[in-house]
């Protein structure tokens, strides 16, 4: 059994699945009925697209299922000979077994190119009797019209903080892990609903220690503190330009931090503040700037100060 947390403690059935409820009841009833349209997949990473595709499989398929499973990851293969290919090879081909049609998973197919996508969408059209398709993606807007037609279309939602603190007990107890709340509740907010995520950071965690604080998650994933961030904040909106600079400077030389990420954790910290809700829409608006201007490729330090210069504004 493989040793990643992600892969060790995945789903293995529909009653397994965490915090996609109305989604999980759809997609077993057409399982029951060995009867599924082609399927759309959209939502944040780590929500359980991947888990729920290879549970269909399974339930469908039993042991056998792989010779009727074909997984391609569309950000490795965007272009259209691979579905000229790959993904038209197997389609035509009958399935082994009771079940008379394959699948076909397609994850982030968000990456695949227009022409790769109308080549697609012949291939569902022509194989419908022999094949199913599970198009997974982070946004569905990126797809093309007529595929999503073609699609039954699901919206994963982000995994909510119970379910997630929920995992992370359950595989702390089976691991012998000593997990404190604070570090739930710092897994959960750096996590930020993407469980593949949450379960990695505690893998990280423990192969450092089997007691995990907040000290231990915030030193392994070099995020700051929300309470660091924060103070630098505070510093920032009472005007003292200075000594929130020198603050910044330090917390993001002492974790590591780069511009864009901190401006994320920034962005994030804003509602906290104890100043009047106009000014948090300007600073908030001006994050979305500054942040453009980083990636664009302006200097990271100069637009940080720019940022901080807005907080202390009147």
């Amino acid at each position: 059994m493989s040793n990643l947390f992600v892969e060790k403690y995945r789903p293995k059935k529909f009653s397994d699945v965490k915090g996609q409820d109305n989604i999980v009841k759809r997609v077993e009833s057409f399982v029951k009925d060995e009867n599924m349209p082609h399927m759309l997949f959209a939502g944040p990473p780590g929500t359980g697209k991947t888990t729920l595709s290879l549970i269909i499989a399974y339930e469908l398929f039993g042991e056998g299922w792989r010779k009727n499973f074909l997984e391609l990851n569309a950000s490795d293969t965007r272009g259209i000979e691979v579905i000229r290919g790959a993904v038209k090879d197997f389609a035509r081909t009958r399935a082994i077994g009771n079940v008379p049609f394959k699948i076909i998973y397609l994850d982030e197919a968000d990456a695949l190119t227009k022409e790769a996508q109308q080549a697609l969408r012949r291939t569902m059209e022509n194989f419908t009797k022999t094949c199913r398709f599970i198009i997974s993606c982070n946004f569905s807007s990126k797809i093309i019209e007529p595929i999503q037609s073609r699609c039954a279309v699901f919206r994963f939602k982000p995994i909510k903080e119970e379910y997630v603190a929920e995992i992370l007990k359950e595989i702390a107890k089976k691991e012998n892990i000593r997990l404190y709340d604070d570090a739930i509740k710092a897994i959960i907010g750096i996590s930020d609903g993407d469980c593949r995520r949450a379960e990695n950071i505690l893998q990280s965690c423990s192969s450092v220690s089997k007691e995990i604080s907040e000290e231990v998650v915030y030193e392994i994933v070099s995020e700051a503190k929300p309470k660091e961030i924060k103070d630098v904040l505070n510093t920032a909106v009472k005007g003292d330009f200075l000594s929130a600079r020198d603050k910044l400077l330090d917390v993001m030389l002492k974790h590591g931090l780069s511009g864009l990420e901190t401006i994320k954790q920034i962005q994030k910290e804003i509602w906290g503040l104890n100043i009047d809700e106009e000014k948090k829409i300007f600073l908030v608006d001006k994050c979305g700037e500054i942040e453009f201007r980083m990636v664009e490729g302006s200097d990271e330090f100069i637009q940080m100060e720019c940022l901080l210069a807005s907080f202390c504004k009147k």
